[in-house]
């Protein structure tokens, strides 16, 4: 076997693997609802607990990625994030944070939660759902 065609190979996928974008290039954007702050759940939440339907659609999509990014988290973590606890559940929890830190974004809310409930199950305690 020739050893200069071997590291040539390793090398060519060494470089393949290599980042395409410069070390000092800008951090990506984030999208999505998880960016968005508290402020903006609590308007959606209250609207929806009211009824009122602009306010149902912006809960709903609070509600998606939420359900969304559990998901991905249970998937890459191989357990259930949320401990048992329904959605609905999970959003009134984040609700509760949110009024209580309505400048952090819904994200840190959602991942605070997540905390919460793996302390809870670590401690031996059996979280509300």
């Amino acid at each position: 076997m020739n050893t200069d065609s071997s590291l040539g190979k390793y090398l060519l996928l060494a470089c393949l693997l290599l980042p395409l974008a410069p070390a000092n290039a800008e951090k990506p954007q984030l999208l999505g609802y998880g960016v968005k702050p508290c402020e903006a759940y609590l308007t959606a939440y209250e609207g929806w607990d009211l009824g009122q339907e602009e306010h149902i659609e912006q809960y709903l999509r609070f509600r998606d990625w939420l359900a969304g990014f559990v998901s991905g988290l249970n998937l890459a973590m191989g357990e259930d994030m949320l401990r048992g606890v329904e959605i609905e559940g999970a959003m009134r929890r984040i609700q509760i944070h949110c009024d209580e830190r309505p400048t952090v974004d819904f994200f840190t809310a959602a991942m605070s939660l997540i905390q919460i409930l793996n302390k809870l199950e670590r401690d031996g305690a059996a979280p509300d759902s």
